[in-house]
């Protein structure tokens, strides 16, 4: 019994001759055998019956036997050749497998390759048009086009040089992404061509490109995937936002580091007139700072964290080691201000000793005394130095004349 495989797994299942048994192989010849054999007879019965209403007619016998035995003999012979060519065309178009069941299902085979297919050395005149088949995109150019530079691999398949692949239909077939081929054509013609937009496709004609050796549009797209790249960062800040984010940067890292809290929306008072212009500069400086010393300071900002408006911190071994606070409050007859300072040197010079913390080791204390410039406070059991604003000084440094006054009256 022979059931057609409809199905669309069956059809196009890959069967290999070789694996096919021997019953299988016998089963598809008596298959072919019988349908010849019943072919045959079905023409010798029609034959015969024709011969035998021609033997009762008595007026023409001579001449309707005659005319019916060649008739039989030429009909015969073409019912057998076409029977034959029915055989062969089954034999090459299916074949039939062993399912399970112990029945034979018809398959039918997978096509080969195109016969029409075929490589030829190709050479003609510069103005001949050729038809191009490249990944399933059809091109129309001529010859002088494609061998118009002469250490490219398509000067080389159509000046002769190499073998190129044609179809039946006479077009070339060349096994690549056909979508930048027009690109690559109108490069080949005027010497430059404009670029695509994305990255994705300058990357993809570049490949194309060094596949078919044409080395000036490969360095045209390897500059321009150069001029488009997206910088990278010099440095990366951390934007903190809680106390605890800051301590576990400053444990993780090895690095001394350096944190500023800007917040100017945490004022009370109104801001003196150059307030916000002495802001601006400690974040100016800030980043300066980050990018010439990003990689031997681990530079923070903080934008949400203390009560302060500006103020630098500067931390050693995971311990704060200095301060610079850039705001002060100034009394009017009326009311009070807030006022922000930019204290640069001061700032430099925290920043410059907070680089003796590199180490692992800490620094001497001898040269932490030398470099120091102003008074010493213990925070945490580490000398930190804190600064006040400049107004804070002076009305310090004139209560201490007032006392020595007080003390020493003549």
């Amino acid at each position: 019994m022979i059931t057609p495989a409809y199905k669309q797994s069956e059809i196009f299942a890959k069967i290999d001759p070789l694996a096919l048994t021997a019953s299988v192989s016998n089963a598809k010849e008596g298959v072919c055998r019988g349908s010849k054999q019943k072919g045959v007879d079905a023409v010798n019965g029609s034959n015969g019956a024709v011969s035998g209403a021609a033997a009762t007619n008595t007026n023409n016998s001579s001449s309707n036997n005659s005319g019916s035995g060649s008739g039989s003999t030429s009909t015969s012979g073409s019912s057998s050749i076409e029977i034959d060519d029915l055989g062969r065309a089954f034999n090459e178009k299916v074949h039939l497998t062993q399912a399970a069941s112990n029945q034979l299902v018809l398959h039918a085979k997978e096509p080969e390759a195109m016969s029409g297919d075929q490589k030829v050395l190709l050479k003609g005149h510069a103005s001949q048009y050729v038809k191009l088949n490249v990944g399933g995109r059809l091109y129309y150019t001529t010859i002088g086009t494609l061998t118009k530079h002469n250490d490219t691999m398509l000067s080389a398949m159509f000046s002769g040089r190499m073998e190129v692949l044609t179809d039946s239909e006479g077009w070339i077939l060349i096994d690549r992404c056909g979508n930048h081929f027009g690109i690559i054509l109108n490069f080949l013609r005027d010497g430059s061509v404009p670029l695509p937009e994305t990255n994705k496709e300058i990357a993809e004609l570049l490949a194309e490109a060094k596949y078919y050796c044409i080395t000036e549009l490969a360095m045209s797209c390897e500059r321009a995937l150069y001029t488009h790249q997206e910088p990278k960062p010099i440095c990366r800040i951390p934007l903190i936002t809680s106390q605890k984010e800051e301590q576990l940067l400053i444990s993780s890292s090895s690095k001394p580091a350096v944190i500023l809290v800007v917040q100017r929306q945490n004022n009370k008072y109104s801001y003196t007139s150059t307030s916000d212009d002495n802001l601006l500069k400690n974040i100016e400086l800030f980043d300066k700072l980050s990018l010439r010393f990003n990689e031997r300071i681990l530079f923070i900002k903080d934008v949400i964290g203390p009560s302060e408006i500006c103020c630098w911190s500067f931390y050693g071994h995971g311990k704060k080691v200095a301060e610079v606070c850039c705001t002060s409050i100034v009394y009017t007859t009326d009311r009070k201000h807030t006022k922000v300072e930019f204290p640069e040197a001061r700032i430099y010079e925290e920043t410059l000793q907070v680089l003796l913390y590199e180490n692992r080791n800490a620094p001497d204390q001898e040269l932490l005394q030398a470099t120091s410039s102003v008074r010493a406070g213990g925070v945490s059991g580490t000398s930190m130095h804190q600064y006040t604003s400049d107004e804070e000084e002076e009305r310090t440094g004139l209560a201490r004349l007032r006392s020595n006054k007080r003390n020493n009256p003549t």
